[in-house]
């Protein structure tokens, strides 16, 4: 059948189950920091282009909020349908797999010892490793080494929208907050310097994470937001004037 890994593994140890959980909650943290930094971009960017057009606190406000509800809502609208998706795939496969186990169980067997095989325990081993999974747990068995799936801890699509949902809050309130607060004579520098720092701090925690080179992700991240900032500023300037 078709697996969703392409490289079979080893029977999972202690060591392996502790890795793939702690390698679940960095992708899990990762993901938040990401959707942090979603949320400060683009509602700075909103509000940065809503003051361009000098409008008042009220108005800013009104519009960050309604930046903050829009932006939250759709990426955990977004999530939720994405990890949803996911989730059907796994259950589908895992009934697919449990069909199989019953019809065929030799054949199976003989699939698992293969794959042992494969990534290099001799024949042997490789067979008494399969019958002694498959005795505890076939579908556990064949669910981790073939598919690449825990069937007991498989993707949960409302834990993955809050956490979308609360991220993005988190990343929108500081620019938010940041315009809205300031006297309105610095308030666009405020906000841009907050978000600026902002910025440094999710693209060094996203490059930490993600195992990359920390100094080329917070150049990326800080010049991408400025960018954004700035065009939008001008923008709102641009309407401001005309509708002036």
């Amino acid at each position: 059948m078709t697996v969703f890994r392409s490289t079979p593994g080893p029977p999972p140890d202690h060591d392996e189950a502790h890795n793939g959980a702690l390698g679940g909650r960095l992708n899990w943290l990762r993901a938040a920091v990401l959707g942090a930094n979603d949320g400060v971009v683009s509602t700075a960017g909103l509000v940065v282009g809503v003051a361009g057009a000098k409008a008042s606190s009220t108005e800013l406000l009104t519009a960050g909020l309604a930046g903050l509800l829009a932006g939250s809502l759709s990426m955990a609208a977004g999530e939720y349908v994405s990890v949803s998706t996911q989730r059907d795939a796994e259950q589908a496969a895992l009934a697919l797999e449990r069909r199989e186990l019953r019809l065929t169980p030799e054949a199976e067997l003989a699939e698992l010892a293969g794959l042992y095989e494969a990534k290099g325990l001799d024949p042997e081993l490789a067979h008494r490793v399969a019958v002694q999974l498959t005795a505890h747990d076939a579908l556990a068995a064949h669910a981790e080494t073939e598919l690449g799936i825990d069937p007991d801890e498989l993707t949960n699509p409302w834990h993955a929208a809050w956490a979308s949902f609360a991220a993005f809050t988190v990343g929108a309130l500081l620019p938010l907050l940041a315009i809205v607060l300031p006297p309105a004579s610095v308030r666009v520098w405020v906000t841009v310097l907050a978000v600026l720092a902002a910025l440094v701090v999710t693209g060094w925690a996203s490059a930490r994470l993600g195992g990359a080179q920390p100094r080329r992700a917070v150049l990326r991240n800080v010049l991408g937001g400025g960018i954004a900032m700035g065009v939008t500023y001008v923008v709102g300037v641009l309407l401001g004037a005309s509708t002036g």
